[in-house]
């Protein structure tokens, strides 16, 4: 059965309580492992190939609303939230549900920063958006280390 990509959505800690990251419009998760390459003499001309070190992260992309000020929705999370997050070069804790609309779906947590964090504005009709980054520090854990 396909996943449709409306129902990933990225979730960041907020003290008690998982708060989406508001009104995205695309999310991605990238894991990347380094390989260790080495060539001796007991296999000459072959290359042999060690798995080293993984490199997790996600990206997500979404419109700006407000959601830090009285009357703003402060349900969720967007880039003026972040902004603050990121500023403060705090380590945050975030959760990856690839399916919203399936409670046995893949979920990912773990531990990470807010590294690339852009907001663009345009003029006249253009809707304000805003990317970013999450670089995860450490494991992808799969059980909610809140619960």
């Amino acid at each position: 059965m396909s996943i449709k990509g409306e129902n990933g959505i990225v979730y960041v800690w907020d003290s008690a309580v998982w708060k989406p990251l508001a009104c995205l419009t695309s999310t991605g998760l990238s894991s990347q492992l380094s390989m260790i390459e080495s060539t001796t003499k007991c296999f000459p001309g072959v290359v042999k190939k060690t798995p080293g070190q993984l490199n997790n992260s996600i990206s997500a992309e979404g419109e700006f609303i407000d959601t830090t000020s009285i009357g703003g929705d402060t349900a969720k999370m967007s880039h003026d939230k972040l902004f603050l997050i990121q500023q403060s070069k705090a380590i945050q804790q975030f959760k990856y549900d690839t399916d919203i609309t399936n409670a046995d779906s893949s979920k990912y947590f773990g531990n990470c920063y807010f590294t690339d964090l852009e907001l663009t504005q345009g003029s006249g009709d253009d809707i304000s958006t805003f990317s970013v980054t999450i670089d995860i520090d450490g494991a992808i854990l799969l059980t909610d280390p809140n619960d």
